[in-house]
């Protein structure tokens, strides 16, 4: 188990989070590790204020974070496979580690040595690459502007998607809760999906997916605009639980969208493609509800037959 101080401000401690950081043998870098809280808030920096009766928890350098399931160590690069309850960076929250902090110390590297090159929202597993050099971290940001940032995802979707094979394009902004996104919200910029209809189960379908561009929720929310809403994404319309014709009930603890696999330039022109397995609950829910299960290989094949957006992906990129 993780090691945690905690620590209630006194009138004296002072008037800033550094300075009970002094008083409790800490200091700046487990602000920047994402190791303090601030009440249930994760603080982003020692300079913030505090007040008598705030409540201070820090986590011990090298105390027990899980282990991250690393993937790669090259070319500037690291990949992880991070869990479904586990953050991508240090949020508001608190609830769980972050899996930049776990990496680091997994890697015994500063947590501000490391840039995600993109970032999974809690509820979603898969690879994560992160960039241990400037270099690197500026190879994969040209890629992404030349499109040449792959992404494969496969998602379970609670209802069918018509037609089987397509582009998702609508807009998305900001939703009226500004934590999530709406199709159209305020806001709105392009967004660009490739789907294609891998598999069905009942009323499921397992669907293989490639974001043409990074928008917050992308995937989740073009899904749930098209009426096929993910498996476990109660924010956007899914299911948190069903009931199968067998009488058995699955109860969801995440959302069925899970990045399977990421293909990056490498620095000497050839490709680097890191792969995440397929999360044994995923691959549970598809077989209960009598999902085959070749169509996890089907939906991580490279000849999926996903419908080409064309010139919209290259405005999208600009």
């Amino acid at each position: 188990m993780a090691r945690r101080v905690r620590w209630i401000v006194g009138a004296r401690d002072g008037d800033r989070l550094s300075d009970v950081l002094r008083l409790a043998g800490a200091d700046a870098e487990a602000v920047r590790d994402g190791r303090v809280l601030v009440g249930r808030r994760r603080a982003r920096s020692a300079d913030v204020a505090v007040k008598p009766g705030d409540e201070i928890s820090i986590t011990e350098e090298g105390a027990a974070l899980p282990a991250p399931s690393l993937l790669v160590d090259a070319d500037g690069l690291v990949g992880a496979d991070k869990p479904a309850d586990t953050v991508t960076i240090p949020d508001q929250g608190g609830a769980s580690p972050s899996l930049i902090a776990m990496v680091a110390l997994a890697l015994r590297v500063p947590a501000r040595g490391l840039h995600a090159t993109s970032r999974l929202d809690r509820g979603v597993s898969g690879v994560v690459l992160f960039a241990r050099t400037k270099a690197a971290a500026e190879r994969l940001r040209a890629a992404r502007e030349r499109g040449a940032y792959s992404r494969r995802y496969v998602a379970i979707t609670s209802h069918a998607v018509t037609p089987e094979h397509g582009v998702w394009d609508a807009p998305i902004g900001r939703a009226a809760d500004a934590r999530h996104r709406a199709v159209h919200g305020r806001e709105a910029t392009d967004a660009l999906s490739r789907y294609a209809v891998v598999g069905r189960a009942g009323a499921w379908a397992l669907v293989a997916l490639e974001p043409i561009t990074g928008r917050t929720h992308q995937l989740r929310v073009h899904a749930a605009h098209a009426g096929a809403p993910l498996v476990g994404d109660r924010v956007y319309g899914g299911p948190s639980r069903v009931t199968l014709a067998s009488g058995r009930v699955l109860t969801f603890g995440r959302i069925a969208l899970h990045a399977a696999r990421v293909r990056v330039p490498r620095d000497d022109g050839g490709w680097l493609t890191v792969s995440a397995p397929i999360p044994p609950e995923l691959a549970e829910w598809w077989r209960a509800a009598g999902g085959d299960e070749a169509a996890w290989d089907a939906a991580l094949a490279l000849d999926v037959p996903f419908v080409g957006a064309g010139e919209r992906e290259r405005r999208a990129r600009e």
